[in-house]
């Protein structure tokens, strides 16, 4: 995920498994939502739509419009799927169906009364072609659907890190970092939220062609628009870059989006992409097609002269049978055609040999083509590795490099390393926590009013004890930026754990507000207002947790407690 300018949502979700002992003398206030719309992003009328391109360009329109990211996102009828599975782990009945011209998702759990229910699908996300998804709302907020096609395995399955899952995950947001790259005239989320959207989300379906060659309110008036092929190799590989490379860690610019980025920008103007760099190398992720082009021999020949265009046209995709000979066609564009009459001239198909598919190693039931390119795929060479650095010898606990993409000659900013190490650790190489809190302290003396920075050295503090430290540092990043979800959320635990409840219950409420998917600090509330004695406030609270998240069984076992006629606050 893209980090902006709060922490990782897993931040918060450590610290907030505790039960408030002390009490709160406060008035209870009951969960509101702040429904203002946010202003739209500047210039977003000049976006004019497809159809605008197809009076001049109708061939290129009628191919575009059959190619995966021509149908990237859209209506959930028009990606209507019915579906119906039971997932083994959760033993919950799964079911997408239309009903009067609507898409539904309901779920089941046979012999519990208390998991039923249906969301209505709004929007559907993904071509099909690797997988689709759908997107719905509750109380005005975007969440992705607990279940994903998966078109290599033909199955429905949990969504990707929820095979496993006991639960119904229903409180997935839809995040910018996800919806940007399947759709286009994406409108930003209610500031202060994650995943409020104005209605509708997004103005044009799957990635129309101004998410290439920027708006088109000149071009059809008779003005210039941008042609990618006309770029800087620089600015040219960023139009792909935006939606084709994830990174390990991609940490946003203060006071930018990613998702404002706009063809002939430069790329690291919004966003700096981070990769890990250790003697085993790295598996390929779903969305690593930039970074791994970059270790092929191909690229590192060719250099600016190639590009994803030198084999894929963004226009057109080839149809099933003529597959082979395109992209043979690309290969020997470079190779020559004697090459052809060499090189297994009885084996025409070059992709299969060379580019393999493999499974991914961050999207389960997923494939993704090699775009590393190997000669030998048995001994393909390692993502950013060189073969001087893949030595068995190194020690174990050495750390790897996390080095900038694509410009990996430079020094990186001290701010965009800090909070790309800190990203690291929260993924889960909690090794690298003395490095990561090294760097952000070095760069919080050198911006010291950086939000962002403030909030993770904060975190960071906080989860080696010291509190004191971190509610200084918080306090401050709350004051330059009042939205900070996590900061708001894990100053209100050290305040509770100093027995100022008041305080904490502030910062909690303010923070649920404005994410009340956020099971934990909803509980949080209901547990100290349980404890005050104030059933009716904590159940309330209870209510709220369990509309965004109704197969929750700490949930579940509180609400009980409290309906019952003498109310306790668990069993």
């Amino acid at each position: 995920m893209i980090r902006s300018g709060w922490l990782d949502r897993r931040a918060a979700a450590a610290f907030l498994s505790i039960i408030v002992w002390s009490v709160a003398t406060s008035a209870a206030q009951n969960p509101t939502v702040d429904h203002a719309t946010p202003a739209k992003v500047s210039g977003r009328s000049a976006y004019v739509g497809n159809q605008a391109c197809a009076r001049c360009h109708s061939a290129i329109y009628e191919s575009y419009q059959r190619t995966s990211m021509a149908r990237a996102s859209g209506p959930a009828m028009d990606g209507f799927m019915p579906a119906e599975f039971t997932h083994k782990e959760s033993g919950v009945h799964y079911r997408i169906y239309a009903e009067n011209g609507r898409a539904w998702l309901s779920f089941d759990r046979p012999g519990d009364p208390e998991v039923q229910g249906k969301r209505e699908l709004l929007y559907y996300i993904g071509s099909g072609r690797r997988g689709l998804s759908y997107l719905f709302e509750t109380d005005g907020f975007l969440f992705e659907s607990p279940v994903n096609w998966y078109a290599n395995k033909q199955v429905w399955d949990m969504a990707p890190a929820y095979q496993t899952a006991r639960e119904i995950p229903l409180n997935l947001p839809a995040y910018t970092s996800c919806l940007r790259c399947h759709v286009s005239g994406m409108q930003p989320p209610v500031p202060g939220t994650d995943n409020r959207y104005p209605e509708p989300p997004f103005t044009h379906n799957g990635v129309a062609c101004e998410r290439c060659h920027g708006p088109g309110d000149s071009h059809v008036n008779g003005g210039a628009i941008v042609n990618p092929a006309k770029l800087t190799p620089a600015r040219r590989d960023d139009i792909c870059m935006q939606c084709h490379l994830e990174g390990k860690a991609a940490i946003e610019r203060p006071g930018r989006h990613v998702y404002e980025f706009r063809p002939g920008d430069a790329l690291s103007d919004y966003v700096r992409y981070f990769l890990l760099v250790d003697a085993k190398g790295s598996g390929l992720g779903a969305v690593s097609q930039v970074e791994a082009l970059a270790q092929s021999e191909c690229k590192k020949k060719s250099g600016d002269a190639m590009s994803c265009m030198s084999c894929h046209n963004p226009h057109q995709s080839p149809t099933s049978e003529d597959r082979i000979a395109f992209y043979r066609g690309k290969c020997l564009a470079c190779h020559g055609a004697d090459f052809a009459t060499k090189h297994h001239p009885d084996r025409p198909d070059c992709v299969a040999c060379h580019m393999p598919a493999s499974a991914s190693t961050d999207v389960a039931h997923t494939q993704v083509t090699d775009h590393r390119i190997p000669r030998r795929p048995q001994i393909s060479p390692q993502l950013l590795q060189n073969a001087e650095e893949t030595s068995s010898s190194l020690p174990r606990l050495v750390l790897p490099r996390l080095v900038p993409f694509p410009d990996n000659k430079t020094e990186p900013d001290p701010r965009d390393l800090a909070l790309a190490w800190d990203s690291i650790v929260e993924s889960g190489m909690s090794v690298a926590e003395p490095q990561a809190r090294e760097l952000l302290s070095k760069a919080v003396k050198q911006l010291p009013d950086d939000p962002a920075l403030l909030s993770a050295l904060a975190y960071a503090e906080q989860r080696r004890g010291s509190t004191g430290r971190a509610r200084e540092l918080y306090q401050k990043a709350l004051a330059l930026d009042p939205s900070l979800v996590d900061a708001a959320t894990n100053l209100g635990v050290i305040e509770a754990q100093a027995g100022d409840l008041p305080d904490a219950m502030k910062l909690w409420q303010n923070a649920f507000q404005r994410a009340p998917a956020r099971s934990s600090i909803g509980l949080n509330l209901a547990r100290a207002y349980c404890a005050a004695g104030k059933f009716g406030e904590a159940r309330t609270f209870t209510l709220r947790v369990l509309e965004f998240n109704p197969d929750l069984p700490s949930a579940k076992k509180l609400l009980q407690s409290l309906s019952r006629s003498t109310a306790s606050c668990g069993p």
